[in-house]
């Protein structure tokens, strides 16, 4: 066995190989970006080693850095992770010409299923069923459009070279496959610096199942049984489990013998997978990722076993832990992946630093993470926070331990899909069983739906935080003068203080009429008694109609963020005499709905548009985005040039 490895990878993955690297007694070096130097797992590892600037193509992309941060720390093998260098075949040849073990399959095997068009060739002879496309060599835009009219629509343009979601889309019409292309193709070379895409018939209500498989190099291959990731946004998975929902033992025999004899035609070594779609009685493969999925330890949750043990096994030469007859389905396990995106702004990537942090813990529970409390989340990296796992004896019983875990989970500083994964665990047709690719989007009223005005019980807490912060003396030349304490005291009369609180786009005025030891408070739905009583981890029982709940609000300045019964809201204070400059946006004014990069500037100062015209691109964490006009108009002023970083909300185009 090695006596050091380095995992040419950051965030979660590399905290999560490092942590079985440690168990097995060996040393583990992390290698790190200059964005990166705090991060988890840089004070995880025994060694770091600092390899370039922010940008990944800078840093964890630069396949001479980490070989040379290898040989300096003493590593004798690499484990890529997933994503990154994971998949590239020149890494893994650049790992074995400097005497370094590659912890993943031979650079043929990567190559053999790095180009989906060829895997589906490879498949197609194979016998393996696939969907009906076009996998070919020749990319003349004509060329794929006359095979798209030739598949049909709905149809799918996938990135050969890549996965996670980056460089596909879903082409309804004719007129709009050329739009869709350009867009995919963008994202591709960015993402993987290759655009090239086949097409596929799109499938309206299929599943996504994956089989994960193993082989060594004594010839051995196994499968560790099915995952279904059909639960998705954006073509990127949310929510995993395994064993798949439904699956019989027929099915999930042939299935493992289908992705078994996959990884036999390459000759493969280590962990992979091999996905299919499913529509019906039928099963279509689609890809196979080399590598290790974000998704494993809903596997080991179920079979009680270790993947990284496994591949650190595989990659020093021993065999197999257990043959195929040993492996046994135990239980049920459901992945969530907390994500720092606003779902209600079509997913898009929200960064910034995290205020507050609270993940479950339980029985049945297990996180894996490489973010902390007061971490940042950043424009150059990926933007999952958490995976979250509930596992237990059936179903039923690991969802119930899912919303449990989800309802204790609290997050404050970048947007989040949290409300999304709770919805998605509470919904009836999810709970029965009911999974496709389509989910979200069938169920986009409610899962998305933008959350209501704030309750009793968070205007309750909110107020309650709010005066006991500014329960204090303004005047400091005399400190006991009653006149100078910022509270609601009258010197006859009852004393109140009314307290203007932003809630979306409508303002709560509460007012709060002090007694001894408590507050009565006017509350939209009648007044009411609040009693408090203040916990050492910060938060507070709050008595409020006949009831007693637990409230944690996290205040930053103005705004005050209420976590209680399992859910969280944020309100602001305001001064109502300065909410007169608290305007929206003019609908002249086009901002940047995520943080990025603009790739493209399409228009000039004095240009006629229309609604929905192209106005520039913009990229963030490899996804791209056409920004449009609103209106009809004529651009003014363009704040922004091809290459400049851009905030969330910053003004890109002025029209008139």
């Amino acid at each position: 066995m090695f006596n050091t490895i380095l995992v040419a990878n950051r965030g979660e993955i590399a905290c999560r190989v490092m942590r079985t690297a440690q168990r097995m007694g060996i040393r583990a070096v992390a290698v790190y970006s200059e964005a990166d130097a705090r991060s988890m797992h840089v004070a995880m590892a025994d060694d770091a080693r600092l390899l370039g600037p922010a940008p990944a193509r800078d840093s964890y992309l630069r396949i001479d850095a980490i070989i040379a941060a290898a040989i300096a720390s003493g590593a004798e093998a690499i484990h890529p992770g997933y994503g990154f260098l994971s998949e590239n075949a020149e890494f893994a040849q650049a790992c074995d010409a400097a005497g370094i073990v590659f912890i993943g399959p031979p650079p043929a095997s990567i190559r053999a299923m790095g180009s989906k068009s060829a895997a589906k060739a490879l498949m197609e002879r194979a016998g393996v069923p696939l969907v009906s496309g076009y996998h070919g060599a020749d990319q003349a835009p004509a060329v794929l459009q006359r095979e798209a009219d030739r598949i049909g629509y709905p149809l799918l343009i996938k990135a050969s070279a890549g996965g996670g979601g980056k460089g596909m889309k879903v082409v309804e019409s004719a007129a709009a496959f050329q739009g869709c292309l350009d867009l995919a193709k963008g994202e591709a070379r960015s993402a993987f610096g290759d655009d090239h895409v086949l097409l596929e018939r799109y499938l309206t209500q299929p599943r996504h199942i994956e089989i994960q498989v193993f082989a060594d190099t004594h010839g051995n291959v196994v499968h560790l049984f099915e995952r279904d990731c059909s639960i998705q946004r954006r073509h990127q998975k949310v929510l995993e489990e395994a064993p798949a929902p439904g699956m019989d033992a027929a099915r999930r025999d042939a299935m493992g013998r289908a992705a078994c004899d996959a990884a036999r035609a390459i000759d493969y070594v280590g962990a992979g997978t091999v996905e299919f779609i499913a529509e019906g009685d039928a099963f279509h493969f689609m890809e196979m990722n080399t590598r290790l999925q974000v998704e494993h330890p809903v596997t080991e949750a179920i079979t009680g076993q270790d993947l990284v043990e496994w591949q650190l096994r595989v990659a020093a030469g021993q065999p197999l832990p257990l043959a195929q007859e040993d492996l046994r389905i135990r239980g049920h396990a459901i992945e969530v992946r907390l994500y720092a995106e606003d779902p209600a702004r079509e997913f898009a990537p929200s960064t910034g630093r995290v205020e507050h942090l609270r993940l479950p813990a339980g029985d049945g529970i297990r996180v894996d993470t490489g973010i902390r409390q007061g971490d940042a989340v950043s424009i150059h990296y990926d933007p999952m926070i958490a995976k979250i796992i509930a596992y237990a004896p059936d179903r039923d019983a690991a969802l119930a331990r899912l919303s449990r875990a989800l309802t204790g989970t609290e997050i404050a500083g970048p947007a989040t899909n949290l409300a999304l994964l709770r919805g998605i665990a509470a919904q009836a047709e999810f709970r029965a069983g009911g999974v496709d690719t389509g989910f979200i989007g069938r169920h986009a009223d409610t899962l998305l739906a933008p959350p209501g005005p704030a309750s009793r019980e968070v205007l309750a807490a909110a107020v309650v935080e709010w005066l006991e912060g500014h329960d204090a003396v303004a005047d400091t030349a005399d400190p006991h003068s009653p006149w100078g304490a910022v509270s609601a005291w009258r010197m006859n009369g009852d004393g109140y203080q009314d307290i203007h609180l932003a809630d979306g786009e409508t303002t709560q005025v509460v007012r709060a009429h002090l007694h001894p030891h408590r507050w009565r408070l006017d509350l939209p739905g009648g007044n009411a008694e609040i009693d408090t009583l203040a916990h050492e981890d910060g938060s507070r029982t709050v008595w409020l109609d006949g009831r007693a709940f637990k409230a944690l609000v996290l205040r930053r300045q103005d705004r005050l963020t209420v976590y209680a019964d399992g859910s969280s809201h944020t309100v602001y204070a305001v001064d109502p005499l300065a909410m007169g400059g608290v305007v929206e946006a003019a609908a002249g004014r086009v901002l940047a709905p995520m943080p990025g990069k603009v790739l493209e500037v399409l228009v000039t100062p004095g240009q006629v548009v229309t609604r929905g015209a192209v106005l520039m691109m913009l990229e963030a964490m490899k996804v791209q985005m056409r920004i449009t006009a609103p209106a009809d108009g004529t651009v003014t002023a363009i704040s922004c040039q091809a290459g400049d970083l851009v905030e969330d909300g910053a003004e890109l185009v002025l029209l008139d």
